[in-house]
Protein backbone atom coordinates (compact mmCIF):
# COMPACT_ATOMS: atom_id res chain seq x y z
CA UNK A 1 0.00 0.00 0.00
CA UNK A 2 2.77 2.66 0.98
CA UNK A 3 4.83 1.81 -2.62
CA UNK A 4 1.00 2.25 -4.40
CA UNK A 5 1.21 5.63 -2.33
CA UNK A 6 4.92 6.49 -2.85
CA UNK A 7 4.62 5.97 -6.61
CA UNK A 8 1.73 8.21 -6.90
CA UNK A 9 3.35 10.39 -5.27
CA UNK A 10 5.94 10.14 -7.55
CA UNK A 11 4.01 10.56 -10.79
CA UNK A 12 1.78 13.54 -9.34
CA UNK A 13 5.10 15.61 -8.32
CA UNK A 14 6.46 14.76 -11.94
CA UNK A 15 3.42 16.19 -13.59
CA UNK A 16 3.26 19.34 -12.07
CA UNK A 17 7.05 19.58 -12.91
CA UNK A 18 6.77 19.09 -16.32
CA UNK A 19 3.09 21.28 -16.36
CA UNK A 20 5.39 24.46 -14.99
CA UNK A 21 7.73 24.08 -17.43
CA UNK A 22 5.36 24.37 -20.07
CA UNK A 23 3.51 26.85 -18.74
CA UNK A 24 5.70 29.61 -19.69
CA UNK A 25 4.30 32.97 -20.61
CA UNK A 26 7.04 33.78 -22.84
CA UNK A 27 6.42 30.92 -24.82
CA UNK A 28 3.98 30.36 -27.63
CA UNK A 29 2.04 27.71 -25.84
CA UNK A 30 -0.32 26.24 -28.94
CA UNK A 31 -2.83 23.65 -29.24
CA UNK A 32 -4.13 22.21 -32.05
CA UNK A 33 -6.90 20.25 -32.31
CA UNK A 34 -9.24 19.18 -36.28
CA UNK A 35 -12.53 20.36 -35.30
CA UNK A 36 -15.26 19.58 -37.85
CA UNK A 37 -12.88 20.11 -40.69
CA UNK A 38 -11.59 23.15 -39.18
CA UNK A 39 -8.59 24.24 -37.58
CA UNK A 40 -8.16 25.56 -34.03
CA UNK A 41 -5.56 27.15 -32.30
CA UNK A 42 -5.30 28.51 -28.98
CA UNK A 43 -2.58 31.42 -28.05
CA UNK A 44 -1.76 32.50 -24.70
CA UNK A 45 -0.64 36.29 -23.92
CA UNK A 46 2.72 36.95 -26.33
CA UNK A 47 4.23 39.89 -28.22
CA UNK A 48 4.64 38.97 -32.13
CA UNK A 49 7.69 38.18 -32.96
CA UNK A 50 7.80 38.70 -36.36
CA UNK A 51 9.36 41.99 -36.84
CA UNK A 52 5.72 43.98 -37.90
CA UNK A 53 4.31 43.94 -34.76
CA UNK A 54 0.84 45.22 -33.90
CA UNK A 55 1.33 46.41 -30.33
CA UNK A 56 2.73 44.98 -27.14
CA UNK A 57 -0.58 43.36 -26.16
CA UNK A 58 -0.41 41.40 -29.29
CA UNK A 59 -1.14 37.72 -29.36
CA UNK A 60 -0.17 35.47 -32.51
CA UNK A 61 -0.65 31.93 -34.24
CA UNK A 62 0.56 30.68 -37.23
CA UNK A 63 -2.31 28.21 -38.28
CA UNK A 64 -0.83 26.44 -41.31
CA UNK A 65 -0.05 29.34 -44.34
CA UNK A 66 -2.26 31.83 -42.02
CA UNK A 67 -0.79 34.26 -39.37
CA UNK A 68 -3.67 35.05 -37.09
CA UNK A 69 -2.69 38.29 -34.80
CA UNK A 70 -5.28 39.48 -32.19
CA UNK A 71 -5.13 43.13 -30.45
CA UNK A 72 -7.29 44.34 -27.49
CA UNK A 73 -6.97 48.14 -26.50
CA UNK A 74 -8.83 49.18 -23.51
CA UNK A 75 -10.67 52.43 -24.07
CA UNK A 76 -13.06 54.57 -22.14
CA UNK A 77 -16.35 52.97 -23.53
CA UNK A 78 -15.23 49.11 -24.11
CA UNK A 79 -12.38 47.20 -25.74
CA UNK A 80 -11.16 47.92 -29.15
CA UNK A 81 -10.62 44.43 -31.14
CA UNK A 82 -7.89 44.28 -33.87
CA UNK A 83 -7.63 41.51 -35.64
CA UNK A 84 -4.83 40.96 -38.69
CA UNK A 85 -5.78 37.94 -40.81
CA UNK A 86 -2.35 37.03 -43.02
CA UNK A 87 -1.38 34.68 -45.27
CA UNK A 88 1.87 33.66 -46.35
CA UNK A 89 5.82 34.41 -45.58
CA UNK A 90 5.08 37.77 -46.41
CA UNK A 91 2.24 38.22 -44.40
CA UNK A 92 0.13 39.24 -47.04
CA UNK A 93 -3.75 41.12 -45.54
CA UNK A 94 -6.69 39.24 -46.40
CA UNK A 95 -9.06 41.84 -46.98
CA UNK A 96 -11.95 39.39 -48.00
CA UNK A 97 -12.86 36.98 -45.37
CA UNK A 98 -16.02 37.04 -42.85
CA UNK A 99 -14.67 37.06 -39.33
CA UNK A 100 -16.66 36.95 -35.83
CA UNK A 101 -15.12 37.17 -32.77
CA UNK A 102 -17.35 34.95 -29.97
CA UNK A 103 -16.39 37.17 -26.69
CA UNK A 104 -16.92 35.33 -23.55
CA UNK A 105 -17.22 37.84 -20.53
CA UNK A 106 -15.73 37.83 -17.18
CA UNK A 107 -19.41 36.96 -15.97
CA UNK A 108 -19.84 33.87 -18.23
CA UNK A 109 -21.72 36.05 -20.75
CA UNK A 110 -21.25 35.42 -24.48
CA UNK A 111 -21.50 37.69 -27.26
CA UNK A 112 -21.03 37.35 -31.05
CA UNK A 113 -19.50 40.56 -32.59
CA UNK A 114 -18.65 40.58 -36.03
CA UNK A 115 -15.52 41.96 -37.49
CA UNK A 116 -15.55 44.81 -40.30
CA UNK A 117 -12.51 45.48 -42.33
CA UNK A 118 -10.54 48.42 -42.20
CA UNK A 119 -8.40 48.59 -45.59
CA UNK A 120 -6.20 51.91 -44.34
CA UNK A 121 -5.01 49.74 -41.73
CA UNK A 122 -5.44 46.44 -43.45
CA UNK A 123 -6.91 44.65 -40.96
CA UNK A 124 -10.37 43.82 -38.91
CA UNK A 125 -11.96 45.76 -36.03
CA UNK A 126 -14.83 46.03 -33.87
CA UNK A 127 -15.24 47.25 -30.46
CA UNK A 128 -16.49 45.03 -27.50
CA UNK A 129 -18.85 47.37 -25.35
CA UNK A 130 -18.34 47.03 -21.05
CA UNK A 131 -15.61 47.51 -18.93
CA UNK A 132 -16.02 44.49 -16.61
CA UNK A 133 -13.35 43.88 -14.68
CA UNK A 134 -12.12 39.98 -15.04
CA UNK A 135 -10.48 37.56 -17.98
CA UNK A 136 -12.07 37.62 -21.63
CA UNK A 137 -11.96 34.66 -23.41
CA UNK A 138 -12.24 34.88 -27.83
CA UNK A 139 -12.68 32.78 -30.10
CA UNK A 140 -11.94 34.60 -33.86
CA UNK A 141 -13.33 32.67 -36.69
CA UNK A 142 -12.70 33.75 -40.48
CA UNK A 143 -14.72 32.09 -43.44
CA UNK A 144 -11.89 32.39 -46.26
CA UNK A 145 -13.65 31.21 -49.25
CA UNK A 146 -15.38 28.99 -47.83
CA UNK A 147 -12.14 27.65 -45.82
CA UNK A 148 -12.65 28.41 -41.74
CA UNK A 149 -9.77 29.33 -39.76
CA UNK A 150 -10.22 29.82 -36.17
CA UNK A 151 -7.71 31.01 -33.51
CA UNK A 152 -8.32 31.55 -29.20
CA UNK A 153 -7.22 34.47 -27.43
CA UNK A 154 -7.64 35.81 -24.28
CA UNK A 155 -7.06 39.07 -22.32
CA UNK A 156 -7.50 40.85 -19.44
CA UNK A 157 -9.27 43.93 -18.72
Amino acid sequence: MKSLKLGFLILASTGLVLLGGLSNSNQAAQISKSLSGSTLILAKDQSSNHGDSHGKNAQVVENGAYHLEFVPEKEANGTHLDFYLQKGDNHEAIPNAKVTAQVQSPDGKQKSIPLSYDASGKHYTAVLPGNAAGQYQVKVTADIGGKKVDGRFSFKQ
